[in-house]
């Protein structure tokens, strides 16, 4: 069994009631099944949470799940505040016991101290910008995609404690033009993704 944990991260606040990314949680539960050989845990940030729990989630997971808008070009606050709090809690108790360097050498090696070697974490995020706004030419991000400049410190944050990055998922124009029609096509495109990075087989599909 495939262990997987996702922490929702799409936060309630002003405006935002996080449906979009309750949709892609509900999603998940339905993909990760014990019939398709996995097991499945999960966390939302609009809930209460116990610290020790959560870093316990950390170790007991093969592959971590993140799910969140883009919020003013990083993570909600609401997320920003788990992960400041879980990973400070799980400081030598299981995801990271150092900062990786030695007195001798204090120069190199920093974010080599993780103890979470051997797993995997994959990123999802939502957003009010069109694609084009990261790969054309003058356009707001400046041909620099999600991955290498927003999330630059999301991935560095995962990788200090030891985690490898799944391929990630980024969705695009999900509030001023959404619709039912591009939800339907937003569900598709997820679900080929998930089957994707984690190769499922067409009769492990049914």
């Amino acid at each position: 069994m495939k262990k997987i944990f996702v922490i929702n991260g799409g936060q309630v606040f002003a405006h935002s009631q996080g449906l979009f990314n309750k949709t892609l949680l509900e999603l998940d539960k339905a993909f990760f099944t014990n019939e398709k050989g996995f097991e499945f845990k999960y966390t939302d940030i609009n809930e209460a949470y116990d610290l020790d729990e959560e870093v316990q989630k950390y170790v007991w997971a093969d592959v971590i799940i993140y799910h969140f808008p883009a919020w003013w070009m990083g993570m909600p606050y609401g997320l920003k505040e788990y992960i400041d709090k879980v990973f400070t809690a799980g400081h030598r108790t299981g995801l990271y016991y150092s900062d990786g360097r030695k007195l001798d050498n204090p120069a190199i090696n920093y974010g080599t101290g993780g103890m979470l070697q051997g797993r995997q974490y994959m990123v999802t995020t939502s957003w009010n910008a069109p694609d084009t706004a990261f790969t054309l030419p003058g356009e707001f991000f400046k041909e620099r995609s999600v991955d290498d400049g927003i999330l630059f410190g999301f991935h560095r944050m995962n990788e200090f404690v030891s985690l490898q990055a799944l391929e990630s998922f980024h969705f695009h124009d999900v509030e001023k033009n959404n619709n039912a029609e591009k939800m339907k096509v937003h569900t598709a495109n997820y679900l080929k993704h998930l089957n994707k990075v984690f190769q499922l087989q067409p009769a492990e599909l049914n």
